[in-house]
């Protein structure tokens, strides 16, 4: 039964809802959907929105010396036209001693080897970041061609990633292949024309919060991030996660237990701004000292290998609460600790924290090639571990 049940919410999440950006109409239907199931499963259910630019394009053309080259518009890029000089920086120190502003610059080598984080990303900003953004603002060129390669790590298993993907850095952006910008470095000091086809959506999105309990116990939370990438399904990352919190709410929908339980459907860990994140941040300021410790879920249920629990300060009787569960659940081990999720924030905020994903992804994390791509699709999940993470957290949930 509760096989099917997945079965049916895999299929709503994932295709009869194509896709889940945050604000975008499938990220819209999908939280309302989220709420209506929680409300039906007898939970107290408050939703809280926040504004949120969607996104649309139409793609990129750009032309040097009669030759036709292939790129993408950047996620969140502002639109552009223009006809320059084309200049290419490969490095920090090469970028400050370039004259470019007006002209197409081409990013490329070490400068494109890593996703540049947002400007306004609160949760990890390297400084060297920071300088990349503030050098490029001050150098104001026209617009930026990213030859980019391959890094899952920070970017998912996207090949060519965009090396930006900011909706508050406004130097309008393309992104390519590190092969096609081989080809492209070889016409710099020719005249390009650049044109990308896209354009910044004002909306809006909500976050989706499910209580059951007593309002002066600790609070147990249980997060998943049911936002996806532009241009994927998001079954794993992370049309999973929000699953297990749907069975979770039909599993505890008579708890009685001494604890509150918060069942937190983010809306933003996809999302260049994090905006569903920031707005829980702020409404719990103060407040983080009451939660006894967080369960995040993201890319569980992957059909290679066994789930994966991981564990971050979390007290030892509930620890060794958790483990004793764990061994009564075969398709379940204790996996690697990783921080490229939702429980990194509560971590910031002090509190401990169990991770809920895939082996295999955690394994994989620097190299995969399937979360933020169109393969992230329901084939590749194994319904029965939803079900069996699903149960085992229920059972530690009540200990």
């Amino acid at each position: 039964m509760l096989e099917q049940l997945c079965r049916d919410y895999l299929t709503q999440l994932c295709i009869t809802i194509p896709e889940r950006p945050v604000g975008s109409d499938g990220n819209r239907r999908a939280t309302a959907f989220f709420a209506a199931e929680m409300a039906r499963f007898g939970w107290q259910v408050q939703q809280d929105s926040f504004p949120a630019i969607g996104w649309a394009e139409e793609g990129a053309t750009l032309k040097v010396a009669g030759q036709d080259f292939a790129a993408r518009p950047s996620p969140y890029s502002l639109s552009c036209q223009v006809t320059a000089e084309l200049v290419a920086a490969a490095s920090i120190a090469e970028l400050a001693m370039l004259t470019c502003a007006g002209k197409l610059l081409l990013l490329h080598g070490a400068l494109a080897a890593e996703q540049i984080m947002p400007k306004n990303f609160v949760f990890y900003n390297p400084a060297e970041h920071q300088q990349l953004i503030a050098l490029l603002e001050a150098k104001s060129p026209a617009a930026l061609i990213c030859a980019t390669g391959r890094n899952a790590a920070l970017a998912g298993g996207l090949y060519p990633f965009p090396l930006f993907e900011d909706g508050d850095f406004d130097i309008p952006s393309v992104y390519m292949t590190d092969v096609e910008g081989e080809r492209l470095l070889a016409q710099v000091g020719q005249t390009a024309s650049l044109t990308s086809r896209c354009q910044r959506i004002p909306g809006e999105g909500w976050n989706v919060i499910g209580r059951k309990g007593p309002a002066d116990g600790r609070r147990i939370v249980i997060t998943a991030h049911i936002d996806a990438k532009e241009g994927t399904p998001g079954a794993i990352d992370n049309g999973t996660g929000v699953i297990i919190l749907l069975l979770l709410a039909q599993l505890l929908a008579d708890y009685d237990g001494p604890h509150q339980l918060e069942i937190v459907a983010f809306n933003g860990e996809d999302y260049y701004a994090a905006p569903g994140q920031m707005l829980y941040l702020g409404q719990n300021e103060g407040h983080f000292g009451n939660i006894l410790y967080n369960i995040n879920i993201d890319g569980a249920g992957y059909k290679e290998g066994p789930s994966a629990f991981s564990f971050y300060d979390l007290p030892p009787a509930i620890e060794n609460g958790i483990r004793q569960e764990m061994a009564a659940s075969p398709g379940i081990v204790a996996g690697n600790q990783w921080y490229q999720g939702d429980h990194s924030i509560f971590l910031q905020q002090g509190c401990p924290a169990l991770a809920v994903s895939s082996l295999w992804f955690t394994d994989n994390i620097a190299d995969q090639a399937i979360t933020h791509t169109p393969a992230d699709r329901p084939e590749i999940v194994d319904l029965h571990k939803l079900v069996e993470i699903a149960d085992c957290l229920a059972r530690i949930i009540q200990l």
